[in-house]
């Protein structure tokens, strides 16, 4: 189960980084059509009118899919910002509880979230949403990469709670094996 866990974890963050190089790639190319345009302005005096339909739409897109495909793999490796200025002046045990207690309030938020996200997405497949722009884009697409983040994430929250229930030192603290740094 630790590898299959650990393998949904990685993957999430491998497609977070693709989505990342995409944003990229589609800015880079309207950026190169607006060269070519600029070129062919100056040299014939009329811009070719060179455009990546809806660049803007997919790159905001493709920020959403990353932002949340790329929660999991960052929890699980100690990246999330953390409050130590108090956890490192108490003992153990109470560390234990508060991160116990904090675990299961993201488990829960988080899974929340994830529920009503999936519910967007399934009101958005019934009434046919689209995007408003220029290539119109079936929103439960960007919705479902969202959901897909946010369950994955609910998935670490609730290992990392199990973790620390089984009397582990959770992933994300730098002295537990494959975990982050302990920031």
């Amino acid at each position: 189960m630790r590898r299959l866990l650990d393998a949904i974890y990685q993957t999430s963050g491998w497609l977070a980084a693709f989505f990342i190089f995409a944003i990229a790639g589609i800015v880079l190319l309207q950026v190169a059509a607006n060269l070519i345009d600029a070129i062919a302005a100056a040299v014939t005096g009329e811009a070719l009118g060179l455009v990546i339909p809806s660049y803007a739409d997919f790159a905001g897109f493709f920020l959403a899919a990353s932002s949340f495909l790329a929660l999991a793999y960052t929890l699980r490796s100690g990246g999330h910002i953390r409050v130590n200025l108090f956890i490192r002046h108490i003992t153990e045990a109470r560390r234990l509880w508060i991160e116990l207690w904090c675990v299961a309030v993201g488990a829960g938020v988080s899974g929340f979230f994830t529920w009503f996200a999936f519910s967007l997405v399934l009101e958005s497949i019934e009434f046919g949403d689209v995007s408003p722009g220029m290539v119109p884009v079936p929103l439960w697409i960007p919705q479902g990469a969202v959901t897909l983040g946010l369950l994955v994430l609910t998935i670490a929250f609730i290992d990392e709670l199990v973790t620390i229930l089984n009397g582990r030192r959770p992933s994300y603290r730098g002295d537990a094996p494959g975990g982050g740094a302990d920031r």
